[in-house]
Protein backbone atom coordinates (compact mmCIF):
# COMPACT_ATOMS: atom_id res chain seq x y z
CA UNK A 1 0.00 0.00 0.00
CA UNK A 2 1.74 3.77 -0.63
CA UNK A 3 2.92 5.52 1.57
CA UNK A 4 2.41 9.32 2.29
CA UNK A 5 -0.56 11.67 3.81
CA UNK A 6 -3.99 11.17 3.60
CA UNK A 7 -6.97 13.84 3.54
CA UNK A 8 -7.68 14.75 7.33
CA UNK A 9 -8.36 17.56 9.56
CA UNK A 10 -7.39 20.66 8.42
CA UNK A 11 -4.00 22.38 9.53
CA UNK A 12 -3.62 25.61 11.16
CA UNK A 13 0.07 26.52 9.47
CA UNK A 14 2.86 26.56 12.04
CA UNK A 15 0.78 24.82 14.74
CA UNK A 16 2.32 22.30 17.14
CA UNK A 17 -0.47 19.99 17.24
CA UNK A 18 1.90 16.78 16.48
CA UNK A 19 4.76 18.11 18.91
CA UNK A 20 1.80 18.48 21.59
CA UNK A 21 0.19 15.24 20.61
CA UNK A 22 3.27 12.86 20.65
CA UNK A 23 4.05 14.77 24.06
CA UNK A 24 0.80 13.28 26.16
CA UNK A 25 1.73 10.20 23.90
CA UNK A 26 5.18 9.68 25.66
CA UNK A 27 3.28 11.06 29.33
CA UNK A 28 1.00 8.13 28.78
CA UNK A 29 4.31 6.05 28.26
CA UNK A 30 6.32 7.31 31.04
CA UNK A 31 2.92 6.97 33.57
CA UNK A 32 2.51 3.29 32.41
CA UNK A 33 6.09 2.21 32.09
CA UNK A 34 6.08 1.27 28.63
CA UNK A 35 9.07 -0.02 26.38
CA UNK A 36 8.16 2.19 23.70
CA UNK A 37 7.79 6.00 22.89
CA UNK A 38 4.42 5.86 24.05
CA UNK A 39 0.56 5.17 23.42
CA UNK A 40 -2.06 7.71 21.10
CA UNK A 41 -5.47 7.59 20.93
CA UNK A 42 -7.69 6.66 17.92
CA UNK A 43 -7.93 10.20 16.91
CA UNK A 44 -4.62 11.56 18.03
CA UNK A 45 -3.59 8.70 15.57
CA UNK A 46 -5.74 9.61 12.79
CA UNK A 47 -4.54 13.56 13.32
CA UNK A 48 -0.83 12.92 13.36
CA UNK A 49 -1.54 10.52 10.21
CA UNK A 50 -3.41 12.82 8.58
CA UNK A 51 -0.74 15.87 8.90
CA UNK A 52 2.17 13.92 7.89
CA UNK A 53 3.75 13.47 11.02
CA UNK A 54 2.99 9.72 11.37
CA UNK A 55 2.84 6.53 9.67
CA UNK A 56 0.07 3.55 10.52
CA UNK A 57 1.03 0.23 10.20
CA UNK A 58 -1.49 -2.02 10.24
CA UNK A 59 -0.61 -5.51 12.33
CA UNK A 60 -3.74 -7.09 12.28
CA UNK A 61 -4.25 -10.18 9.68
CA UNK A 62 -5.20 -9.99 5.81
CA UNK A 63 -8.79 -11.26 6.32
CA UNK A 64 -9.05 -8.76 9.67
CA UNK A 65 -8.44 -5.94 7.17
CA UNK A 66 -10.26 -7.35 4.16
CA UNK A 67 -13.42 -8.24 5.89
CA UNK A 68 -13.51 -6.20 8.74
CA UNK A 69 -11.85 -3.03 7.31
CA UNK A 70 -9.22 -0.87 7.32
CA UNK A 71 -7.77 2.00 7.77
CA UNK A 72 -6.84 4.37 4.41
CA UNK A 73 -3.13 4.30 3.49
CA UNK A 74 -2.07 2.34 6.82
CA UNK A 75 0.91 0.21 6.15
CA UNK A 76 0.13 -3.63 6.30
CA UNK A 77 2.33 -5.36 7.98
CA UNK A 78 1.00 -8.94 9.64
CA UNK A 79 1.90 -9.40 13.14
CA UNK A 80 1.05 -13.43 13.12
CA UNK A 81 -0.60 -14.23 10.12
CA UNK A 82 -4.24 -16.18 10.31
CA UNK A 83 -3.93 -18.73 11.86
CA UNK A 84 -0.45 -19.04 13.19
CA UNK A 85 0.71 -19.27 16.83
CA UNK A 86 3.54 -17.66 16.98
CA UNK A 87 4.36 -14.22 15.85
CA UNK A 88 5.57 -13.41 12.12
CA UNK A 89 9.47 -13.96 11.46
CA UNK A 90 9.60 -12.02 9.18
CA UNK A 91 7.99 -9.20 11.15
CA UNK A 92 10.84 -6.55 11.53
CA UNK A 93 12.43 -7.17 8.05
CA UNK A 94 8.90 -6.43 6.87
CA UNK A 95 8.76 -3.24 9.21
CA UNK A 96 12.04 -2.25 7.63
CA UNK A 97 11.04 -2.50 4.44
CA UNK A 98 7.57 -0.05 4.96
CA UNK A 99 9.32 2.48 6.82
CA UNK A 100 11.85 4.55 8.32
CA UNK A 101 13.78 4.11 12.06
CA UNK A 102 13.75 7.45 12.61
CA UNK A 103 9.78 7.66 11.72
CA UNK A 104 6.83 7.98 13.91
CA UNK A 105 4.79 4.81 13.65
CA UNK A 106 1.74 4.10 14.88
CA UNK A 107 1.08 0.51 15.39
CA UNK A 108 -2.60 -0.36 15.03
CA UNK A 109 -4.45 -3.82 15.91
CA UNK A 110 -8.48 -5.05 16.46
CA UNK A 111 -7.70 -4.01 20.06
CA UNK A 112 -4.42 -2.38 21.21
CA UNK A 113 -2.73 -5.72 22.20
CA UNK A 114 -0.57 -7.04 19.42
CA UNK A 115 0.13 -3.25 18.81
CA UNK A 116 1.08 -3.25 21.80
CA UNK A 117 3.68 -5.96 21.12
CA UNK A 118 4.38 -4.89 18.15
CA UNK A 119 5.40 -0.99 19.47
CA UNK A 120 7.86 -2.98 22.29
CA UNK A 121 9.61 -5.77 19.74
CA UNK A 122 10.17 -2.39 17.26
CA UNK A 123 11.79 -0.18 20.11
CA UNK A 124 13.90 -2.80 21.21
CA UNK A 125 14.90 -3.15 17.45
CA UNK A 126 15.76 0.52 17.19
CA UNK A 127 12.57 2.25 16.24
CA UNK A 128 12.38 4.85 18.84
CA UNK A 129 9.70 6.54 17.64
CA UNK A 130 7.03 3.54 18.09
CA UNK A 131 4.02 3.88 19.17
CA UNK A 132 0.48 1.95 19.93
CA UNK A 133 -2.96 3.53 19.16
CA UNK A 134 -5.18 2.27 22.38
CA UNK A 135 -8.24 0.92 21.79
CA UNK A 136 -7.69 -0.65 18.22
CA UNK A 137 -9.68 -0.96 15.33
CA UNK A 138 -12.43 -2.45 17.10
CA UNK A 139 -12.32 -1.47 21.10
CA UNK A 140 -12.90 -3.89 23.43
CA UNK A 141 -15.19 -6.37 23.92
CA UNK A 142 -19.00 -5.04 25.32
CA UNK A 143 -20.72 -7.25 28.12
CA UNK A 144 -22.12 -9.09 25.06
CA UNK A 145 -18.83 -10.39 23.94
CA UNK A 146 -18.93 -8.19 20.42
CA UNK A 147 -16.75 -5.75 19.67
CA UNK A 148 -17.11 -2.00 18.34
CA UNK A 149 -19.19 -0.44 20.45
CA UNK A 150 -16.64 0.01 23.34
CA UNK A 151 -14.00 2.53 22.01
CA UNK A 152 -11.56 1.80 18.95
CA UNK A 153 -11.03 3.78 15.19
CA UNK A 154 -14.57 2.77 13.94
CA UNK A 155 -16.64 4.25 17.06
CA UNK A 156 -14.65 7.39 16.64
CA UNK A 157 -15.96 7.63 13.75
CA UNK A 158 -12.50 8.04 11.98
CA UNK A 159 -12.13 7.06 8.00
CA UNK A 160 -11.81 3.66 7.31
CA UNK A 161 -12.96 1.27 3.92
CA UNK A 162 -14.29 -1.96 3.54
CA UNK A 163 -13.05 -4.73 0.71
Amino acid sequence: MPRGPVAGPPQVPGSTEPDEILARAKERAAAQGLAYAGAVTPKEAWRLHAAGAAVIVDVRTAPEREFVGRVPDAIAVEWRAYGAKEANPRFLGELEAAVGRSDAVLFLCRSGVRSHHAAELAARAGFERAFNILEGFEGDLGSDQKRGMLGGWRRAGLPWVQS
